[in-house]
């Protein structure tokens, strides 16, 4: 029976690629739409600080997903199986098509669908999932407005300094806050996958209580950063060049205030969309300079897809596990 765990497992790893994957245009969109870095070396240097991330902050967002969507006795490898199944095909469909969704809310939905799908409505556990829109809600706005009070900041302290010189310190200072920013994407995404992880070694009885063994969390942070190394170049393309033309100084604000939102989600157990988080700070960043400097269209278009996410992934996650459920006769 421990084949099929070790097929659960793998198959969480790929999700954890695929967040990568799409999420390496969150990690490296600004300091590329600021031309401080090539594509390549922007996602080498995310992939990098990615593989960090999930070190760090401890493992609350962990316990969320493990024990803060469904009770972790009810969940059994078919329905981790199911969910995964959700999660996986909405983020690769998004990725393929250039739309910088939020993987971890496909995971949500995953949850979910299967949830549903297996025990019922009223065996979701609700007080999880309040945390969950509380990431969907404040992510977005939180970046934004850091977005536009660093850059707001800046542009009082350097108004006065020629442009070009300005750029060449933000530039190299873009290096850190974009570092910082993948940090903390690590941190908070890597840790979705851990907590499944943990939930497929519970469900088998391999593990009898919530702990997260060292080597999920390398494991975790390898499939993390290798999907960020190999990077979903389309979404890199919305994010650092369709939404705003960012400056550096431009770039380091919203860079800075991403990771400030993350990295306070992160402590909080609370499982927020790195894209949520950046597109707010990169809008924010962008409209300090001037309203139409932000192409709002485009972060229309963002939005939308943001809302079918979770209702997408969890009807994929329903339909799959009734599927499975179907072919093993229970």
């Amino acid at each position: 029976m421990y084949e099929l765990a070790i097929g659960a497992i793998i198959a969480a790893l790929i999700f954890d690629f695929v967040n990568g994957w799409n999420d390496a245009a969150n990690s490296v969109a600004t300091v590329i739409g600021t031309r401080v870095l090539k594509p390549l070396h922007a996602v080498l240097l995310a992939a990098a600080a990615n593989f960090v991330g999930p070190f760090l902050f401890g493992v609350a967002v962990a316990t969320t997903i493990a024990k803060g969507i469904l009770n972790p006795e009810d969940v059994t490898i078919y329905m981790i199986i199911g969910g995964l199944a959700g999660a996986i095909s909405w983020a690769s469909i998004c990725t393929y098509f250039g739309m910088p969704i939020s993987v971890s809310h496909s995971l949500i939905g995953g949850l979910i669908g299967t949830g549903l799908a297996s025990v019922g409505y009223e065996k979701l556990l609700f007080d999880g999932m309040y945390k969950v829109l509380i990431g969907i809600i404040a992510s977005p706005i939180g970046g934004l407005l850091i977005g536009v009070l660093f850059t707001t900041i800046l542009i009082t302290m350097f108004a006065k300094r020629k442009p070009a010189p300005v750029n060449k310190v933000f530039g190299k200072l873009q290096l850190f806050s974009s570092a910082w920013f993948a940090i903390t994407h690590g941190a908070n995404d890597g840790q979705k996958t851990m907590g499944i992880i943990v939930l497929i070694l519970m469900s088998e009885g391999i593990i009898t209580s919530f702990e997260v063994p060292i080597w999920v969390i390398l494991s975790a942070a390898s499939a993390i950063a290798l999907g960020t190394f190999i990077g979903g170049f389309k979404v890199i393309k919305t994010l650092g060049m369709k939404i705003a033309r960012l400056r550096p100084y431009q770039g380091f604000a919203a860079e800075t205030g991403g990771g400030i939102v993350l990295a306070v989600f992160a402590s909080l157990g609370i499982p927020a969309s790195t894209t949520h988080a950046i597109t707010g700070s990169i809008m924010g960043a962008g409209a300090t300079r001037r309203k139409h400097a932000v192409r709002w269209k485009v972060g229309k278009q963002i939005v939308a897809t943001w809302l079918i996410t979770i209702p997408g992934s969890a009807a994929i996650a329903y339909v799959s596990t009734i599927i499975i459920h179907w072919i093993i006769g229970a």
